[in-house]
């Protein structure tokens, strides 16, 4: 204890911060992320709930397959010319897809 200031001044309930503060996730959310497949076909979900969730898993495959895998292309879809960085990106990338030609891997793509 203390021997300064008055002992009525300092009450245990001035020091202790209330539970009901935390900011802790509702039970109902409170699972880990990615712990299960989405497309998972022992999954209790409806039917409509893993339609849509097979929609949106295309509609991504489709997202990443429309990015870009020349790294000049932007400056020059805007007329402008490629950055070095984007220079040696690109020669960094032929001689990727020469090794993996070499080693018998096909081709690089934007899912490797």
């Amino acid at each position: 204890m203390s021997n300064v200031g008055n002992s009525q001044v300092y009450e245990a309930g001035d020091q202790r911060t209330s539970k009901g503060d935390t900011d802790a996730p509702a039970q109902f959310e409170a699972g880990q992320k990615n712990a299960h497949d989405q497309l998972d076909s022992k999954d209790e979900r409806t039917l409509g709930n893993k339609l849509a969730q097979a929609e949106k898993v295309s509609r991504d495959e489709k997202q990443r397959a429309k990015t870009t895998i020349d790294p000049e292309a932007p400056a020059r879809a805007h007329g402008n010319e490629p950055s070095r960085g984007a220079q040696i990106d690109k020669e960094l990338q032929q001689e990727d897809e020469q090794t993996f030609k070499q080693k018998g891997k096909g081709s690089f793509g934007p899912n490797v």
